[in-house]
C-alpha cells in the first residue's frame, strides 16, 4: 500500500464554479439590502433629532456622540474598567515643573554619587580610617626624609673638615 493511505482522497472531487447571473443577483441583492439599511438608519436619526429637540434639554440619551454597536451592545450598558479610552492631553496641562518619579536605578544612581561626594570630603578632612592611616604614613616618610637630610649634611660637613685638614697640612 502506498505511504499516503487510499490512492486519490479530496483532490480528484469536481469542482463546483458560480455561475456569472448568479452572481449579479447576488450583487443587486446586497445593493437593495444596503439601501434599506440607510434608509431605515437615516429615518432612525431624524426620529432622534426630532427627540433631541422636543426635550427639555436633558441630556439621557445613550447614543450621544457614540458610535453605533451592533447587536445587543447597544441594549447593555457596559463598564469594563480594564478598557480605557485614550484621551489626548494638551501641551498645558502637562507638568514640566513638577517633582519627576525617579526610577529605582536613577535613585539609586543619586544616592551613589551623593555617598561618593560624601566620602571625599570627610576624607580630606582627615576623618575617615584610610585618610588617618595615609596621614600616619606621610609622617613616617617625612621623619625618615628629615633623618636622610641631616645625615647627609653631616657627612658634607664632615668631608669639608677633612678636606680643611687636609689642605692644611700641605
Amino acid at each position: 500500500m502506498p505511504k499516503g493511505g487510499k490512492k486519490g482522497g479530496h483532490k480528484g472531487r469536481m469542482r463546483t464554479y458560480t455561475s456569472p447571473e448568479e452572481i449579479d443577483a447576488q450583487m443587486k441583492a446586497e445593493k437593495e439590502r444596503k439601501k434599506k439599511e440607510e434608509e431605515e438608519g437615516a429615518a432612525v436619526n431624524d426620529n432622534q433629532s426630532e427627540d433631541k429637540l422636543t426635550a427639555s434639554g436633558s441630556g439621557d440619551s445613550d447614543d450621544e456622540g457614540s458610535e453605533k454597536r451592533k447587536g445587543v451592545e447597544g441594549l447593555i450598558e457596559i463598564e469594563n474598567p480594564n478598557r480605557v479610552a485614550q484621551k489626548a492631553k494638551k501641551i498645558t496641562d502637562i507638568e514640566l515643573e513638577g517633582p519627576k518619579q525617579l526610577s529605582r536605578r536613577e535613585r539609586e544612581e543619586i544616592e551613589k554619587q551623593k555617598a561618593k561626594e560624601r566620602y571625599m570630603k570627610m576624607h580630606l578632612a582627615g576623618k575617615t580610617d584610610q585618610a588617618k592611616a595615609d596621614l600616619a604614613r606621610l609622617a613616617i616618610i617625612r621623619k625618615q626624609r628629615e633623618e636622610a637630610a641631616r645625615k647627609k649634611e653631616e657627612e658634607r660637613k664632615a668631608k669639608e673638615a677633612a678636606q680643611a685638614v687636609a689642605t692644611a697640612a700641605k
